[in-house]
């Protein structure tokens, strides 16, 4: 029977959850101050609402739903973008109309198992998928490996290579590609192509850059298929990220399992949480499932 677990990331010097409540998150990134909405914050706030009305900015959203931009309000004029660390890693921090800053903080807590992954071999060959402004990606090319990155954002794409000549990455071997994730797995299959480790952090819905549409209930079985194909003979694992709320990390550990039925590894899934700074409060924010090759179970 399948363990689900709680992943937390390690602190981060610049970076911490405040509070959570009333749908909303009060969070510090770098020298600023953040309110943004969290659906799955339904219950009381720790800190008074004086602490939360003084926030820097707040993000208001549109009467159109999550789909449609929103604005942030902000008490006092932010910078278009602003630097964080995260070890040796550097990266730019910015509003967009749809909430995100650009860092996602909770996939920190899978980086040292893809070091321990990656330390195995020498330049290993990493896809990440939906990799948005690429801190993953950096961290894997950080550590050594070979990176392929691949999203259908344009800006993204350009952010994250504004992140990897922030962090001193210039020289390191990775591949920008601005594409459709669906058709890109499929060329490289058709291509004979492979890799030792792939990474997915794919949306609930999205559009590629020719209009492509992705649904995450529809097509993510199929893609996890092609990806298990892609993988090496020598593979070193398999890492699923998912802010589905509709689905469950049971939901991820089967898909894994069934997708990788008959290779030699371990399957781990459970939840990507956040603790508040000043409570053993935890807010979850993504689902994972993560096969290793061989003994070497995520979790650990």
């Amino acid at each position: 029977m399948p363990e689900l677990h709680l992943l937390t990331p390690p602190p981060w010097s610049n970076y911490a959850l405040l509070d959570t409540g009333d749908g909303m998150k009060l969070e510090r990134l770098g020298p600023y101050t953040l309110v943004r909405p969290e659906t799955q914050a339904i219950w009381t706030p720790n800190l008074p609402a004086s602490v939360w009305q003084q926030a820097d900015a707040s993000f208001e959203k549109s009467r159109g739903g999550d789909e449609s931009p929103g604005n942030w309000l902000q008490r006092r004029p932010l910078p278009e973008q602003w630097q964080l660390d995260y070890g040796d890693l550097a990266f730019w921090v910015r509003l967009t109309p749809f909430r995100h800053t650009g860092v996602f903080p909770e996939h920190s807590a899978h980086w040292a198992w893809l070091r321990r992954r990656i330390a195995t071999r020498h330049e290993p060959s990493i896809l990440v998928l939906f990799g948005y402004t690429g801190l993953s990606s950096l961290y894997a090319l950080r550590c050594g490996a070979r990176v392929t990155h691949v999203d259908a954002s344009r800006p993204a794409v350009r952010w994250a290579q504004d992140n990897q000549q922030l962090s001193g990455l210039g020289t390191r071997p990775i591949r920008w590609l601005v594409d459709d994730v669906t058709k890109f797995v499929a060329r490289e299959l058709r291509r004979g192509v492979s890799y030792d480790l792939v990474l997915l952090d794919p949306p609930v819905f999205g559009r590629g850059p020719k209009g492509e549409i992705w649904r995450l209930h529809e097509q993510l079985p199929a893609l996890i298929a092609q990806c298990s194909q892609l993988l090496s003979e020598r593979p070193l694992g398999l890492l699923l990220s998912a802010y589905a709320t509709s689905m469950s990390a049971l939901t991820l550990y089967n898909l894994l399992e069934s997708a990788l039925r008959g290779r030699s590894g371990t399957t781990s899934a459970g939840e990507l949480v956040l603790c508040e700074q000043r409570s053993e409060r935890m807010l979850s924010t993504a689902l994972y499932a993560c096969w290793s090759s061989g003994d070497h179970p995520h979790h650990q």
